[in-house]
């Protein structure tokens, strides 16, 4: 069973289409159950689209394919529409867990549990910072049960002055530049969301 495990985690880690990813993470789900929806898929395109305009615009050199295969899975133990903060605290948690058990290395594992900040980490991993910011931002942009979403300019102001306030996210400057550049292209836009 182990191998089988390691398999899997190599397997996926190995694919670099991330389109083909789409389709074993939809597989993923119907045999384990695995959290994985629309919102995965949009804040996946996001993450692409912003590894894209740093490779581009910027200094820094990422792992596409490692952080592309972090944002599909980094939400597996989400529970959808969950109002118990303990679950909302604790998904990225019990994700790390379970994708060690499906043979991730320690690093993998502690780049998606970086998702968010409730689990303190030592040393934190740059990818999770992207990690982070296409998530916070990918959900203010989205729909919810309890509020429609935010226009890009609010939800860009609450990602810099609220979410993110005195967390060092290493990120965070460029990806206001992209989304301001996506918004100059109009391919984001406050009245209807083409990304």
């Amino acid at each position: 069973m182990e191998s089988n495990q390691q398999n899997f985690a190599q397997y996926f880690i190995s694919e670099k289409d991330w389109t083909k990813k789409l389709e074993i993470m939809y597989y993923l789900k119907k045999k384990t159950g695995v959290f994985y929806d629309n919102t995965v898929i949009f804040k996946t395109l996001l993450t692409k689209l912003f590894i894209d305009y740093l490779d581009k615009n910027s200094n820094y050199k990422v792992n596409e394919n490692l952080i592309i295969s972090a944002r599909l899975l980094c939400d597996c133990k989400k529970i959808q529409n969950s109002t118990n903060s303990k679950d909302i605290e604790n998904y990225a948690t019990k994700g790390s867990e379970f994708l060690s058990s499906l043979g991730f290395s320690k690093e993998f594992c502690k780049i998606c549990e970086g998702v968010n900040r409730y689990t303190e980490q030592e040393d934190r991993a740059e990818e999770s910072d992207i990690l982070e910011l296409t998530d916070q931002f990918g959900a203010m942009l989205l729909d919810r049960p309890e509020r429609i979403g935010l226009d890009v300019s609010e939800a860009i102001t609450l990602l810099q002055y609220r979410n993110l306030k005195n967390k060092d996210n290493v990120f965070l400057n460029e990806f206001v530049d992209f989304i301001n550049q996506l918004e100059s292209l109009q391919l984001i836009t406050n009245d209807e969301e083409v990304l």
